[in-house]
């Protein structure tokens, strides 16, 4: 948890200093309040999909290891972070919630959005005198890391709004205490994610992938998904997880059949347990074109991978026919993690 390593494109996740200095904002840490002329900063912060997610068995802690490549896909959700006004509690963030499924996020101190003001606050002396609102497009309990996209862009929100100039050690620091996916959120592109997922390596990629996704009705609690993997294997050795060299080479060439054949998803056969009804949705984006099918993460949205943009279309467009889904997405990738906007 406590090395990172930089993101794909060596670009800073943020320029914490010049947003700060461009928007006149500073922080007074000797008041442990925050002083901004800024009215708001919005962040824009992506999807992921797994390529691969190779899982061995439960350590003493809980977790499990992983080997985790992680791709991050045009979807997004965006964080607006604005001082709360004069009178207002400041020692809790406030949390709002727009766009679909916005009922089923908590708005609360649970939310990872609001962790993530409190973590850097208590850091750097403030106060998380902020309000975050959180516009959701990227699936509710889905499987592609919205709740870890939020804490991501809360934080980065908030460091170019209180001006703290956090360095990009300490912004992955934070995102690593708040949970296995937020680094990876804060970052993009693409990498590879061992331990639990938070310690990243990033990964060379040589083209773009078209992606279409199948929003299944409800959710899937990660934990449960991870229980039913123990089940699963109980009495069985299962081995540490490794990167499919295949399926890094496949990125680096970019080519989508090579990726197509690599692609693994070791939580899948227990989100299939727990969600049998999944079955048919990657039965119909394979009968649509698809070249090959997945559960995405802990699942439920399942994820089809496609030639180009025209056999995307036609995969969702199957997809909307066969009944089997919520909703259906189409994406490319990889994209930059969060992002000021």
């Amino acid at each position: 948890m406590s090395e990172h390593h930089p993101a794909p494109s060596g670009e800073p996740v943020v320029s914490s200093g010049e947003a700060a200095a461009s928007s006149g904002q500073h922080a007074d840490s000797s008041q442990g309040h925050t002083v901004s002329s800024a009215d708001s900063i919005t962040v824009r912060v992506p999807a992921k999909v797994n390529v691969q997610l190779a899982v061995g068995g439960a350590r003493p802690d809980g977790f499990h290891d992983l080997a985790n490549v992680f791709l991050a896909v045009g979807l997004y959700d965006e964080v607006t972070a604005t001082p709360l006004p004069p009178g207002a509690d400041t020692d809790v963030p406030r949390i709002t919630v727009s766009g679909p499924d916005a009922r089923l996020v908590p708005a609360d101190r649970s939310n990872l959005a609001a962790r993530a003001a409190e973590l850097l606050a208590a850091r750097h002396g403030l106060r998380p005198a902020v309000h975050l609102h959180i516009v959701k497009d990227i699936p509710v309990a889905g499987g592609m890391a919205g709740g870890s996209a939020d804490g991501a862009a809360a934080l980065v929100a908030c460091d170019a709004l209180w001006g703290t100039g956090a360095t990009r050690e300490e912004l992955l620091g934070i995102c690593a205490e708040l949970g296995s996916d937020v680094p990876f959120s804060l970052v993009g592109g693409a990498a590879l994610g061992r331990g639990r997922g938070e310690l990243l390596t990033p990964l060379e990629v040589g083209g773009t992938f078209h992606w279409v996704f199948a929003v299944a009705d409800g959710g899937l609690s990660t934990p449960a998904v991870y229980r039913e993997f123990d089940r699963l294997h109980e009495g069985r050795a299962v081995p540490a997880p490794e990167p499919s060299e295949g399926l890094l080479a496949a990125l680096r060439a970019g080519g989508a059949d090579a990726l197509a054949a690599a692609l693994s998803n070791d939580l899948q056969p227990a989100a299939l347990s727990l969600r049998p009804a999944l079955a048919g949705t990657l039965e119909a984006g394979a009968a649509g074109g698809a070249l090959a099918s997945l559960v995405s993460g802990s699942g439920p949205t399942t994820a089809f991978l496609a030639k180009d943009r025209g056999a995307a279309d036609a995969v969702a467009r199957a997809l909307e026919a066969s009944g089997t889904c919520r909703a259906v997405r189409v994406a490319e990738g990889p994209v930059p993690g969060a992002r000021v906007v």
